[in-house]
């Protein structure tokens, strides 16, 4: 299986080479030149696989030029125990006959982003041995909040690679802005944009296209990289925990073989949700793909009207990890929904980098339509959400999880469908503990401005146990107090590389 750009102008790259560099040279993101498809009877066989045998399944059907054992020992050293707090590394919660909460949050982090970016360090030093490739690697990321951490933690001190990280200064929880300045590791840096997320991930899309600078890089030894979902090795690796509810669900005997579910998914770049398309795609029976936004719904609005335009406010919610205008993996669904017709996507990206819109036809908004329902909340109601599941189920969700919980309840209300559903939960209720508080308790418990004194309220009110790597926070120092204007980036990244 070879990879194209969504934009048309590389052709037949291996996957190896699709995951060193990132992103195409044109500004697009790497595709699949063919969809595999799993039968009924292999989905069957692969409910009695372990995680790790059914991520190497998956992977090895998707990264060709990886061979099984490659990719078996790149599944092992992701998913270990020592990495995981729970067996099953993505468990699913049956919170009543409808609704099962995948957890995505059972790794390092305590974040879904665990999930691929625990392998893709493994993945991208086997691709580089595999090309040839004698540079360093350097990553650079845009983080909404989670993929930071989780990227600093994947690469820390990993041979041949450097990781920068730039973080929005005022988007990001304290937990997670705590998780990611006081990092560990000899070949990690952590920058806060004086911006948004959008601003961040704009600068750095223009440094990886930005032709003077990387050849100046290449020069000095350096070629870059991404950890952002833009990555194809970071995408693979999601679709897998998609087939993993499913078989779950075959085990407990909750569904048989071939029948329907539906996947909600809270998202802002589209790259989770994608995974579950790509799923569907691949075999995986699935009625509905619910698409979950908070107030900034502009996904929720494309869904409805086929008009993507972020000329908007961007709102600072409680929910962080999902304030985002502009939606990158959006780009490859756009690719696939028009039969690989990059002529398309290319007059679609460039109205949005000129106009901050773009409309689809009809034929693609009716596609759109028949695939995904989009709906989307405000804070007050992802509150409201969170408290009413801990009243009538005991169960805390974080404020993203609350989202989709509210979306696919109104999905339900617009439709009446009662399929069964598996709601992605994307990062534990520790990680926005005061939002999460804030909706199970009354004020008068909650007496502290403190995050660790606010995660011990939670761990007693919730009777959750406090993970490890957020409880230890407190006893670590600041290291990196870096910050910059978004159009500075460039020149963060000369620091850092010593350019």
């Amino acid at each position: 299986m070879h990879y194209l750009s969504t934009r048309g102008s590389a052709n037949h790259v291996s996957a190896s080479n699709a995951i060193k560099s990132g992103i195409a040279p044109d500004g697009g993101l790497f595709v699949s030149s063919d969809i595999v498809r799993f039968s009924p009877d292999e989905i069957s066989a692969m409910s009695q696989l372990s995680y790790i045998e059914l991520a190497t399944k998956i992977l090895s059907e998707l990264l060709t030029d990886y061979t099984k054992e490659e990719l078996s020992c790149c599944t092992a050293k992701a998913y270990s125990k020592e990495k995981f707090d729970d067996d099953s590394i993505a468990p699913l919660y049956k919170l009543n006959d409808s609704v099962h909460i995948l957890e995505l949050w059972h790794g390092p982090t305590c974040a879904f982003k665990d999930m691929a970016l625990q392998i893709l360090p493994h993945l991208l030093t086997t691709a580089v041995a595999k090309t040839g490739e004698d540079k360093k690697i350097a990553i650079l990321v845009a983080t909404s909040g989670d993929t930071g951490k989780a990227a600093l933690e994947g690469f820390k001190n990993v041979p041949g690679t450097c990781i920068q990280v730039f973080y929005p200064q005022t988007g990001v929880s304290e937990i997670q802005k705590l998780q990611m300045v006081t990092q560990d590791g000899d070949n990690v840096d952590v920058v806060a944009v004086k911006g948004n997320f959008d601003n961040a991930q704009t600068s750095v899309k223009k440094i990886f296209t930005d032709k003077p600078f990387n050849e100046e890089l290449n020069k000095n030894g350096v070629v870059l990289s991404s950890a952002n979902s833009i990555n194809w090795g970071r995408l693979a690796p999601q679709i897998v925990y998609y087939f993993s509810a499913y078989c779950s669900l075959i085990r407990r005997g909750e569904i048989s073989v071939g029948d329907k579910i539906n996947i909600c998914v809270p998202t802002g770049n589209f790259g989770n949700i994608l995974a579950a398309y790509y799923a569907k795609c691949m075999g995986l029976p699935v009625n509905k793909l619910i698409c979950a936004s908070n107030e900034n719904n502009i996904l929720t609005d494309f869904i409805n009207t086929g008009v993507y335009d972020k000329n908007r406010d961007f709102k600072t919610t409680i929910s962080p990890s999902m304030d985002i205008l502009v939606s990158s993996n959006l780009e490859r669904f756009l690719y696939h929904a028009t039969d690989g017709d990059s002529s398309v996507v290319c007059k679609y990206m460039n109205q949005l980098s000129k106009d901050g819109r773009y409309e689809v036809d009809d034929k693609l908004k009716n596609i759109i339509s028949d695939t995904f329902y989009g709906g989307c909340c405000d804070d007050t109601t992802t509150v409201r959400t969170i408290k009413n599941i801990f009243d009538e189920f005991g169960y805390v969700p974080d404020t993203h999880t609350a989202v989709a919980l509210n979306v696919y309840k109104q999905y339900v209300n617009d439709t009446g469908d009662s399929t069964k559903t598996v709601i992605a939960s994307t990062a534990s209720p520790f990680k926005f503990n005061r939002s999460v508080l804030s909706a199970i308790c009354d004020k008068t418990e909650i007496s502290t401005d403190n995050e660790f004194e606010l995660i011990k309220i939670l761990a007693q009110k919730s009777n959750l146990k406090i993970p490890k790597s957020l409880s230890g926070l407190k006893n670590k120092n600041i290291k990196f107090n870096f910050s910059s204007e978004p159009d500075e980036l460039k020149n963060q990244t000369k620091r850092f590389l010593n350019i």
